[in-house]
């Protein structure tokens, strides 16, 4: 067998590190913790103490996945950047320009209403964070889940749903409902496609035709779920300044994103 030069060893070991600093949890002194798959420097004002706080669920995935453990993260943190600026620029919300993360069993969670979800067609949810989701859901929170598209992606999520309210139908938001009309008119929706757009002419993804806005009720007929079926704001959010993405896609984007937030903090 080849034996490792003390160099190769050293190479090794570096490339090794830099891995598992990459993948390993860090807690900031904000709270919640932070994967940073893609580097990308904090605002100046990052540390801003602020009335609202864009918060990012991170969850294990489902195994046999095509994102495995980092689907929670997919798009940040440009997304997120890019959307809190857009909050800023279009309302008087004083909302802090870096995001924060939480698994649905961080108690620091509870102090934010509002909390987002990519791909939970891959997520998997224990028992133990069913209960905690759903408690901050019935105790006021809101969560908004985007990017999941066809029937395979619907039945993984809608096992996890069924963890933290298998008492709940999902159903969809009809157009009169005050998410649609808190601060924009979104009569007119439309499905908003991924970057693939771009490179395959699809506007669905897999067997996702059809874009659908679902979502789960509390007693009071609040809306604590919104459910962004077979289309990919948080895309439309991270190539907001990418000239070949059409515009039309991310203003209805970052309308939808700021309907919820206003919703959530005022119902």
């Amino acid at each position: 067998m080849q034996r490792w030069s003390p160099a190769k060893w050293r190479l090794w070991a570096a490339a090794a590190a830099l891995a598992v600093g990459l993948l390993l949890a860090q807690r900031p002194p904000g709270g919640g913790f932070t994967y940073v798959p893609e580097y990308v420097p904090p605002p100046p004002d990052a540390g801003e103490e602020t009335e609202f706080y864009f918060t990012r669920l991170a969850y294990r995935a489902e195994t046999n996945t095509r994102w495995g453990e980092w689907s929670w993260m997919i798009d940040s943190p440009k997304a997120e950047r890019h959307f809190i600026q857009g909050l800023r620029r279009m309302t008087n919300l004083h909302a802090r320009s870096m995001e924060k993360h939480f698994q649905a069993t961080d108690a620091e969670l509870f102090d934010h209403p509002w909390l987002y979800v990519v791909e939970p067609g891959q997520w998997f949810l224990s028992d133990q964070e069913a209960v905690a989701l759903r408690e901050y859901l019935l105790r006021g929170g809101f969560l908004m889940t985007d990017d999941f598209h066809g029937s395979y992606e619907w039945h993984v999520f809608t096992q996890g749903m069924q963890k933290v309210f298998p008492d709940r139908p999902i159903v969809e938001i009809e157009d009169r409902d005050a998410i649609f009309h808190v601060l924009f008119d979104l009569d007119e929706r439309f499905q908003v496609p991924g970057l693939q757009y771009l490179y395959s002419g699809r506007i669905a993804e897999m067997d996702g035709i059809e874009p659908h806005w679902r979502g789960i009720y509390d007693d009071q007929g609040r809306l604590m779920v919104a459910i962004n079926f077979n289309m990919d704001l948080g895309d439309a959010w991270e190539h907001a300044d990418f000239p070949p993405y059409p515009e039309r896609y991310t203003a209805l984007a970052y309308r939808i994103g700021i309907n919820y937030i206003i919703y959530a903090l005022t119902h």
